[in-house]
Parts: structure tokens; C-alpha cells; sequence
């Protein structure tokens, strides 16, 4: 990861959040990856969020899903593709 992409992430604490707006193509994108992967079951999926923070303002302008796979016995412990996450932020 190159100093550059590391500054063009920003946090923001919850406190200070006002607004949150999560555009269609998000709301889209999340309904269809649970549909492929997770439908009539009890499982999980999970995404990563891509927007902007400006002033107490979220913008959720798209997202992506992330392959990821719990343990059978125990829903606490999962495996995420780290590898996946960053050959992602990389792009």
C-alpha cells in the first residue's frame, strides 16, 4: 500500500455523523449479493461500503460484496479474504 492510498482513507467518529445518504445501486448490490449467496438460509454476507465523508455527511455511492465464510460450530469466528480487501483497495 503506497502512502498515497493510505491519506484517502477517512474515519469519522459516530458522534459526529448528521447524515447518512446510501445511494440505489448500494441498496441494489446488497439485496442481490444475499439473494446469491444467502437466501433461505441462516448466513451472513458482508460488503464494504465505497462514498465520501464531508461534514457529518455519509454518502454511500457503491459498494462491493467480500467473500467470507463462517465456522459451522461457532458464528463468531469467520474467514475473511484479506487478500481479496486488498488487491480491492489497490484498484
Amino acid at each position: 500500500m503506497t502512502e498515497e492510498s493510505k491519506e484517502s482513507i477517512t474515519v469519522a467518529p459516530l458522534g459526529d455523523i448528521l447524515d447518512v445518504t446510501v445511494h440505489p445501486l448500494v441498496l441494489l448490490s446488497a439485496a442481490d449479493h444475499y439473494h446469491r449467496v444467502a437466501r433461505g438460509t441462516r448466513k451472513r454476507v458482508v460488503g464494504v461500503l465505497l462514498g465520501s465523508v464531508n461534514r457529518g455527511s455519509i454518502d454511500a455511492t457503491n459498494s462491493f460484496a467480500v467473500p467470507f465464510e463462517e465456522d459451522n460450530k461457532n458464528p463468531a469466528v469467520f474467514y475473511l479474504d484479506h487478500n481479496y480487501l486488498e488487491n480491492m483497495l489497490l484498484m
